[in-house]
């Protein structure tokens, strides 16, 4: 799986940093960074705890706003002022919290916020819920990405811990344009879940997704991710391919050796 190929040949990146630096008053979290991500591409960010990861990806899915530095997407220069702005801009980002309703199943999960409604010369109050159509996008989504769900109509807090994530990462592929953002996604899920998530994300990239992986487990990288990037103290020291022989080199760049 390791190092497929971008599935299109464009002349820019999807998502393009071009010396990107945030302050919190005398630290410094990032310190002019620059990295390219493409459409059907994993890539992999690493990096100790403190190394920027985090503001990096606030940064993309604007929580934070960086301090100097410009942001491309699609190849067009933007500004992202709020999370609301990145999703709008076709950004997704999927947090270790997942931001799930444990009372409501996938669909209404997924259209959560961006419910359809119809008609449209109707005020919103009035319109009338677009159920099956929300359905039918949800299940055909869901079997695009070979989710396997104990049934489609149960509520999310009666699934595994793999299944919610999946629906989380389904539901962030469903409204990406541009770029979607996994923060440790396999973090406390087991053996047989960690499978089904991986899975996941490597259907994500055959799709032609456009992926962000930040994770400490350098078993996953090498096995899914294209690219590993590698940051410390708020700066990018390393961009390679992740394979085993440069395992060693990798885990030097993470600590500094």
């Amino acid at each position: 799986m390791n190092g497929a190929p971008a599935n299109r040949e464009l002349p820019y990146p999807e998502l393009a940093l071009r010396r990107l630096s945030k302050r919190f008053g005398a630290i410094v979290a990032l310190d002019d960074v620059t990295l390219d991500v493409n459409r059907g591409e994993v890539l992999a960010l690493l990096g100790d705890n403190g190394a920027g990861k985090s503001t990096l990806i606030n940064c993309i899915s604007g929580v934070h706003q960086p301090d100097s530095g410009t942001i491309e997407l699609g190849g067009k220069l933007v500004e992202i002022r709020s999370p609301a702005e990145a999703r709008k801009l076709g950004i997704e980002t999927v947090y270790q919290d997942l931001a799930l309703f444990d009372n409501l199943g996938p669909s209404a999960n997924f259209y959560a916020g961006r419910e359809l409604a119809g008609p449209g010369w109707l005020p919103r109050g009035l319109q009338i819920l677009r159920s099956r159509e929300m359905n039918e996008i949800t299940h055909s989504l869901l079997d695009r990405l070979r989710v396997t769900l104990p049934s489609y109509d149960a509520v999310i807090g009666l699934m595994s811990g793999g299944q919610r994530q999946a629906i989380a990462v389904a539901r962030a592929t469903a409204f990406a344009t541009h770029v979607v953002v996994l923060d440790e996604p396999t973090a406390a899920l087991g053996v047989r879940e960690t499978r089904q998530v991986l899975d996941l994300i490597v259907e994500m990239r055959n799709q032609d997704s456009a992926v962000i992986l930040v994770t400490h487990n350098l078993d996953h990288v090498i096995e899914i991710a294209d690219r590993a990037v590698v940051m410390r103290r708020g700066r990018k020291v390393g961009d390679t391919r992740p394979v085993p022989e440069n395992r060693q080199q990798i885990v030097s760049m993470i600590v500094g050796a």
